[in-house]
């Protein structure tokens, strides 16, 4: 079983070979084989680029192969990855890249009207940004800014490392090794940068894809971005666990997820309520053929019954799962298929990928947690533990011991209830 991101990458390819790996709508399709040799391809022009191991190579990009090419070349070449996120200005964005050290920067042309290299330009310092920028292309005819110590895609994956130095750098990475570095949202303060090791990465990806029972046969339509673990872990890294095939929707757009669904067949479609709700509510929705849908999940905001069920009357689902995580802790709750509607509905399941979750209130103490009890059956914060919690916010001794206590224990700042 792969321990890594570059082991579960070669894995893929031994097992899923001529599967389809990724099929972008007016993109590429690549098969798990042809999408090693292009990660690959892009470890080897980091390497040639002077990224080293250990270095933090960042990807301001949306959902298109670029990113799923970028981000696995960038764990091959033993590098960590930093997602920034999409809806970022140009100074939250630069904050991020330099607070990181990220010595590699991946960053997409023009995209929902912003072109994000110029942001950072009108943000940065003269001598603040890595020192490589690799410009991807996003809309057709968009390939590079032209900009002083830019370079477009095409010019960047023409650089390569020797072939031998490539897998020298993919055998080398450890599973403790920090594989990414996600923000949070910031929505109460200024956002931190919780700290994954490979083989934390994987076991949510895993625990996740199993709760689900995803295989090969799926076709998973990836909503959510790839900046968001929701989109990374439980999308990119499930489907290459599982050999789906991955279809990338850089921007949600009901009438065009429509239109993905009936071509390419998807099984699988995760997201927010409000995504099954704007397909429900669609007018053209009886004029597209959703039966190959099988698979729903769903979280992060309240899930009505109603909902469930027409999901499943409606849509064809199958299985409509809830589940519950966070930047520090992926994966931590989830609900199995054949929970009924109300179960799915009103709780977010059952604790997976080695969590412990216990509720905090009045009357708690230390010794309960060091014990591993259950904790108050009232309302409360919601703590967590187990070996999946976050390595530690990045540069930050002083916020990650407020966060995860002397037993281990990460306090979530949510609110919840235990069932008995």
């Amino acid at each position: 079983m792969a321990s890594t991101v570059p082991a579960a990458v070669d894995a893929a390819a031994r097992e899923f070979g001529e599967a389809v790996a990724l099929a972008e709508p007016g993109g590429p399709s690549l098969t798990y084989a042809e999408l090693r040799y292009r990660v690959r391809g892009v470890a080897g022009a980091l390497i040639a680029s002077g990224v080293r191991a250990g270095d933090r190579v960042a990807i301001w990009s949306p959902n298109t192969h670029h990113w799923v090419l970028g981000g696995l070349g960038a764990l091959y070449a033993g590098a960590s990855l930093v997602p920034v996120n999409t809806r970022y200005t140009g100074p939250e964005a630069l904050d991020v890249i330099g607070r990181t050290k990220a010595r590699a920067l991946l960053v997409a042309g023009p995209f929902l009207g912003a072109d994000r290299l110029a942001l950072l330009r009108a943000a940065a310092p003269d001598d603040s940004l890595p020192e490589l920028i690799v410009q991807i292309p996003v809309e057709a005819g968009v390939i590079g800014a032209g900009d002083a110590g830019a370079i477009s895609w095409a010019e960047f994956t023409a650089r390569a490392a020797s072939g031998v130095e490539v897998d020298q750098r993919a055998a080398a990475v450890a599973p403790d090794d920090v594989s990414d570095i996600l923000f949070t949202s910031g929505t109460t303060g200024r956002s931190k940068g919780a700290m994954s090791a490979h083989r934390q990465a994987l076991a949510v990806a895993r625990a996740w894809a199993e709760c689900a029972e995803l295989s090969s046969a799926d076709r998973y339509l990836i909503v959510n971005p790839f900046f968001h673990s929701f989109g990374y872990k439980a999308g990119v890294l499930v489907s290459l666990l599982t050999g789906a095939m991955i279809v990338p929707q850089a921007v949600y757009d009901p009438a065009e997820a429509m239109q993905l669904i009936e071509a390419e067949r998807i099984t699988v479609l995760p997201g927010a309520p409000t995504i099954y709700q704007t397909i429900l509510d669609h007018p053209a929705r009886d004029k597209q053929d959703l039966t190959s849908l099988r698979l729903a999940v769903t979280g992060a905001a309240v899930v009505p019954v109603a909902l469930v069920e027409r999901m499943q009357a409606e849509l064809s689902f199958d299985t409509v799962l809830t589940a519950y995580g966070l930047t520090e802790a992926v994966v931590v709750t989830m609900c199995r298929p054949g929970d009924d509607p109300g179960v799915v509905a009103t709780t977010s399941g059952r604790a997976t990928a080695g969590f412990e979750v216990r509720i905090d209130g009045p009357g708690d103490t230390g010794a309960a947690g060091k014990t591993g009890a259950a904790g108050n059956t009232g309302a409360g914060e919601i703590l967590l533990r187990g070996p999946n919690v976050m390595l530690g916010y990045l540069d930050d001794p002083a916020a990650t011991a407020e966060a995860v206590d002397a037993w281990g224990w990460l306090h979530t700042g949510d609110v919840g209830t235990l069932a008995p």
